[in-house]
C-alpha cells in the first residue's frame, strides 16, 4: 500500500488541531480525510471531513461533532482567543480518490484517472471492479467509431505506483442495480446539510466563548 498522500498540514494551528482531533475521530471508527482551518471575519471555520467503509450518516455526523467539540473544549487553554465555528461533514462525490480506502469505497463506480508510468500516463475512464494490495482493477471501455457497436470493457489492473488521483463520474439513467451508489451520493448531500445546521449551532456557541 502506498504511504498516505493526504493534504499537508503545515499551518501551525491546523497541525495542532489535527493532533487533538485525529485520535478522537479514529477512536470513533472513522478516518479523518481532511482538516481545514479557514479565517472567516472575526472567527475561524474548522472543517472536519470524515469517512468510513460503511459510509457516514446523519447520526454519524452528530456523534463525531460532539466528540470533536469535546476534544476542542478539553484543550481550551491552548487554543488562543479566536472564536471558531465547527463543521463536520462527509466527503462529496467530487473528492479525488487518492488512498486505497477511497478506491475500496468506490468499487462499482465509474471513474476517470491517469494511469501509467510518470511521464507517459494516459487518461482512461473505467469502472472500479476490484481493489487489492497491489493495485486497482478497472473495466475500461474501448473507444469506438460513432454508431459502431460498443465493445465489451477490458479489465486493466493498475499498480498503485502508476495510479493517479481518480475522479468519480456522475452517471445518469442508471439501472436499479446501481441504486446503492446513487443512495451514497444522496447521503453525502444530506450529511452536508446537517453540517450546515451544525455550523449555525456552533456559530451561536462561538459567540458564547468558543475560541481558537
Amino acid at each position: 500500500m502506498p504511504a498516505s498522500r493526504g493534504a499537508p498540514r503545515t499551518d501551525p494551528t491546523t497541525s495542532r488541531l489535527a493532533g487533538w482531533i485525529e485520535p478522537v475521530v479514529a477512536s470513533a471508527g472513522y478516518d479523518l480525510e481532511e482538516l481545514v482551518v479557514t479565517p472567516a471575519g472575526r472567527r475561524s471555520v474548522v472543517r472536519v471531513v470524515v469517512d468510513r467503509d460503511e459510509g457516514v450518516t446523519l447520526d454519524d455526523v452528530a456523534l463525531v461533532s460532539r466528540s470533536v467539540s469535546e476534544a476542542l473544549d478539553a484543550h481550551d487553554d491552548g487554543m488562543g482567543r479566536t472564536p471558531y465555528v465547527l463543521e463536520v461533514t462527509s466527503p462529496g462525490v467530487d473528492r479525488p480518490l487518492t488512498e486505497p480506502r477511497h478506491w475500496r469505497r468506490n468499487v462499482g463506480r465509474l471513474v476517470t484517472v491517469a494511469v501509467g508510468p510518470a511521464g507517459s500516463a494516459d487518461t482512461v475512464t473505467g469502472r472500479v471492479t476490484a481493489v487489492a494490495d497491489d493495485g486497482v482493477t478497472l473495466a475500461v471501455e474501448s473507444p469506438g467509431k460513432p454508431g459502431a457497436r460498443r465493445k465489451p470493457p477490458t479489465d486493466r489492473t493498475v499498480p498503485w505506483a502508476e495510479l493517479g488521483a481518480g475522479r468519480v463520474q456522475v452517471e445518469f439513467g442508471r439501472t436499479a442495480d446501481d441504486a446503492v451508489a446513487d443512495d451514497a451520493v444522496a447521503d453525502d448531500a444530506v450529511a452536508d446539510d446537517a453540517a450546515a445546521d451544525d455550523a449555525v449551532h456552533e456559530d451561536a456557541a462561538a459567540d458564547d466563548g468558543g475560541e481558537l
